[in-house]
């Protein structure tokens, strides 16, 4: 089975913040978190994509770069994006067809824009997903502190499916790169 590691937005100025802007909740384990994954996107000889948000940092400089803490191997390919759909206006869909790619592995930044986009839009275009339970991240908002958002989307992403296509929600200790998906299917007789 084709498989692709996602990680969307880790970039630098995002995840630390500045003057303006707080930094992600827990930047540290969430990059080593993507790191341990990456690498275990290696071992299974998965395709492995970064996506950059032209928004961060105005989509220049060190600011807009992948986070300097993130091994980023040198078979990755890096897509640039203009909206909060990692999808839309970039090569991505294209890029995981022409790979044939059934099965993505989903982590990055921000867990209630960027993420949730990426994890729905992916099971309607024909892709299983598996998102990283503790391999996305966000900052506080007015209603909600950024603990909540994610175990609130861990919880909602969990199962969200498009009848062919869903979502599950695994901690990165798992073996992510062997889906369940057909497992629940079985199961569930889907």
């Amino acid at each position: 089975m084709n498989q692709a590691l996602l990680v969307i937005d880790v970039q630098q100025e995002l995840v630390e913040g500045n003057e303006k802007e707080q930094a992600v909740f827990q930047k540290e384990n969430l990059i080593e978190t993507i790191n341990k994954v990456s690498d275990k996107a290696k071992e299974a000889d998965a395709h492995i994509v970064f996506i950059r948000d032209k928004d961060v940092a105005g989509g220049t400089g060190d600011g807009f770069q992948v986070h300097r803490d993130l091994k980023v191997p040198d078979q990755a390919v890096v897509f640039d994006k203009l909206a909060t759909n990692s999808f839309y206006g970039t090569p991505l869909l294209s890029y995981l067809k022409e790979n044939k790619v059934e099965h993505i592995v989903i982590a990055g930044c921000q867990t209630e824009y960027c993420i949730d986009t990426a994890v729905r839009y992916a099971t309607v275009s024909g892709f299983d997903v598996t998102l990283v339970a503790d391999g996305h991240s966000t900052k506080d908002s007015t209603a909600l502190k950024a603990e909540q958002i994610i175990a609130h989307h861990n919880v909602a992403l969990r199962g969200h499916y498009n009848v062919d296509h869903f979502s599950d929600v695994r901690p990165s200790d798992e073996d992510l790169f062997h889906p369940k998906h057909d497992e629940y299917r079985k199961e569930y007789g889907m």
